[in-house]
């Protein structure tokens, strides 16, 4: 299957969960997390859920690294420039959604790409050598190209690896990681 055939299976499957079976799942993947030694970093980029694309809740992940005393960076993207700017989460960040659900903070303060040593990745489907499938738009792909080559990239998904992409670019960004409910991946 190539990308498009991907996206179309796995926004599908995603479709069919319940609310239940998406909390249920987020907190085994965010439990199967604590099993991974990254926990000796300081930031740490976490996407905001976008509930109607039935996203991994990733709240029981923004817990564990608020219980761990963890720098927490999430983004605002910029359509027309396909660029994220990364924001510190404090106790006065402020959010809304933008034209496509996605819960941006406002404003606050900037952290430099540079800074970021983990990043949570939001993806539809991963292959068994890390590849990834997002939205498409190449966001994330952009952001990880800019960041410190030993940044860790995890990828969190409900569902388990495709054997192997057949059409994945070579500017694509390859995880380090991927959660599932049973299992962690490493690449």
């Amino acid at each position: 299957m190539n990308k498009q055939e991907l996206r179309k299976k796995y926004k599908n499957l995603r479709a069919s969960l319940s609310d239940i079976e998406i909390e249920e799942n987020s907190l085994l993947i965010a439990n199967n997390l604590l099993k991974l030694a990254i926990w000796d970093k300081t930031y740490y980029h976490l996407f905001l859920t976008i509930e109607e694309l039935k996203e991994v809740n990733t709240e029981f992940v923004l817990h564990i690294l608020q219980g761990k005393d963890k720098e927490i960076v999430v983004s605002k993207s910029d359509f027309e420039t396909k660029e994220m700017t990364n924001y510190l989460l404090t106790d006065a960040t402020k959010f809304k959604k933008n034209q496509y659900n996605i819960t941006e903070p406002v404003d606050g303060i900037i952290v430099p790409t540079e800074k970021i040593e983990v990043v949570f990745v939001p993806l539809l489907a991963f292959d068994t050598k890390g590849n990834r499938i997002g939205y498409g738009k190449g966001f994330y792909d952009k952001f990880l190209s800019k960041c410190k080559p030993e940044t860790i990239k995890i990828g969190l998904s409900f569902f388990e690896p495709e054997k192997v992409f057949t059409d994945f670019y070579e500017n694509d960004i390859s995880l380090n990681y991927c959660i599932t409910t049973t299992t962690i991946f490493t690449f």
